[in-house]
């Protein structure tokens, strides 16, 4: 805009023209051809655009600056005369620029707008109008010295590119051999280095596994550990208990078997179970080993087969470990409970349970046709292993005092219920009470035989109904014994009788296994049923030998 400003009036030079001088001044007046209107003048290999010429009668004037603007112009260098016989080069249309950006285009306000430039930082020296002045029209500036070395041209310069080998802060540039060379060897290194580990890692293996290259392998082991067991645990019980116990090896004729027995005094007398030593008979064999390895020979005290038990005895021994005895009574369901013995001959075998359930009344035996060989026991009954072999054996109760007699067991394949037949365990393992035990035991040893209580009265064995029947006819004479416990308590023949002591039965065996777990002489209370209606008698148990 050229509002406020003075100057001469006439048409203004355009930003894209130049002044150009008369040929009357030039020195050479001759040789040069009008410039046609938009046609080009070159100097050297430069093309640059050049503006049609200003009329000779126009005037010239340079840009008017603001007064408050104006200020001393930078002298201008004197121009130069150009060679005789060579043209003048033009002139330059503008000022040099000092960033060194080209003009682009033709004449004209359509000429296409440059790109945008980076920067380039002029070189050390340069001279540079000061700041906010705008120098006339046409005044030349010094050109720079050019820096030493190449330099780049105009458009080559690119901050971000990689810079010229040996520029300063640039990095040697590798020959391509050279890399791939490098290339071989960081991949030799690194496959080197795998193949150590592989192989550094199955020695290693090796080693851990087998202990070392030809060493003998030695394993970690826990020191060996001197302290006891408590007393109530059951390597305790145990450790107190296995000296007194035996086993038992029966032969006799074509009979042999295998069976335990516990020591009960220091004269040498052991308790076990009656079918453990039926077999030797009247003149078979009876060897015990003690848990020490110890053998001596055995003889029988006393036997019932009634009660299941026998007593016998072994001489010339020292040093015997008779096993306390329990109270079967202070037993309750739930308590914890130990069997030892010799399952299938392996002597001192330890197994333990609890105590499943008491006066569980059985029976075992029964392959005489007289039934003189059938026990009646009020059994404990236990879920601790019990096996062929265990029979006769002490079940311990946590205090390593001698509770039962493992006695029968009720294996899977068994229809006629409890027996000592062969079979193996399935958790159902039944015992003698010791209080009976002591009781039958102490009789054997003093009198060699067992007495039974009896009520004096025969049973109907073949009643089905709930109870048990007094039958109509004994085997040898009435069935009620006159002068007998029944006969004084007013029983007749085909009474029921359904309680003993107000506990039920519901058999006939199972009358005679309560009867039997009372001692001769004990009172009883019996509930009789007769003619539908029911009563309560009294009665004191007699005394049988066992025949």
């Amino acid at each position: 805009m050229d509002e406020g400003k003075a100057g001469a009036p006439g048409p203004k030079p355009q930003w894209w023209s130049r002044p150009r001088r008369a040929q009357a001044d030039r020195p050479d007046g001759a040789g040069e051809q009008p410039v046609p209107p938009g046609a080009q003048q070159y100097a050297g290999a430069e093309a640059r655009p050049v503006a049609p010429p200003l009329p000779q009668d126009a005037p010239r004037e340079a840009h008017p600056a603001h007064p408050a603007e104006q200020t001393p112009a930078d002298p201008v260098a004197p121009p130069v005369t150009p060679a005789p016989g060579h043209d003048a080069a033009p002139a330059p249309l503008h000022a040099p620029d000092p960033y060194g950006t080209p003009p682009y285009g033709g004449p004209g306000p359509w000429a296409p707008a440059p790109p945008v430039q980076r920067p380039v930082t002029p070189a050390h020296g340069t001279h540079l109008p000061p700041a906010g002045v705008t120098p006339a029209h046409g005044t030349p500036f010094p050109a720079a010295a050019p820096p030493a070395g190449p330099q780049p041209g105009p458009w080559q310069y690119d901050p971000w590119a990689a810079r010229p080998q040996g520029a300063p802060g640039s990095h040697p540039v590798e020959a391509p051999a050279k890399r791939a060379r490098r290339g071989r060897l960081v991949a030799g290194a690194a496959l080197v280095a795998l193949a150590a580990g592989g192989i550094g890692g199955a020695i290693g293996a090796h080693l851990e596994r087998d202990g070392g290259i030809g060493g003998n392998v030695t394993l970690p082991q826990a020191s060996a550990e001197q302290a006891s067991r408590a007393p109530g645990s059951i390597a305790g019980i145990a450790a107190r208990a296995l000296p007194g116990v035996v086993t038992i090896h029966v032969r006799g004729g074509e009979d042999q078997g295998t069976g335990t027995g516990f020591v009960l005094d220091k004269r040498g007398h052991i308790l076990t179970n009656n079918h453990v030593v039926e077999p030797a008979g009247a003149d078979g064999s009876i060897s015990v080993t003690f848990n020490g390895g110890q053998t001596a020979k055995a003889t029988v005290v006393g036997r019932d087969s009634g009660y299941d038990l026998a007593v016998i005895k072994v001489t010339g021994v020292s040093g015997l470990t008779p096993l306390p005895l329990g109270n079967s009574d202070s037993v309750q369901v739930g308590d914890s409970v130990v069997a030892i013995g010799a399952p299938f001959d392996l002597a001192g075998t330890v197994t333990t349970g609890i105590i499943s359930a008491k006066e569980r009344p059985i029976t075992a035996g029964g392959e005489k046709r007289d039934g003189s060989d059938v026990s009646y026991v009020d059994a404990l009954q236990t879920d601790a292993p019990i096996n062929p072999g265990n029979s006769g054996g002490p079940l311990m109760d946590a205090q390593a005092r001698v509770i039962g007699i493992n006695s029968a067991i009720r294996s899977a394949g068994s229809e006629d219920g409890p027996g000592g037949g062969q079979g193996g365990s399935i958790g159902l393992g039944f015992a003698i009470p010791i209080n009976q035990a002591k009781r039958v035991a102490e009789e054997l040893i003093n009198t060699g035989k067992a007495t039974h209580p009896v009520i004096g009265v025969t049973l109907d064995m073949e009643f089905t109904g709930d109870g048990a029947r007094v039958n109509t006819q004994g085997a040898k004479g009435p069935a009620v014994t006159p002068g007998g416990p029944g006969d004084k308590a007013g029983i007749e023949p085909r009474d029921v009788i359904t309680k003993v002591d107000g506990v039920p039965v519901h058999s006939g065996q199972e009358l005679i296994v309560k009867i039997r777990s009372h001692r001769p002489g004990d009172r009883l209370g019996l509930t009789v049923e007769r003619g539908g209606r029911e009563r309560t008698v009294q009665l004191t148990l007699g005394s049988a030998d066992a025949g």
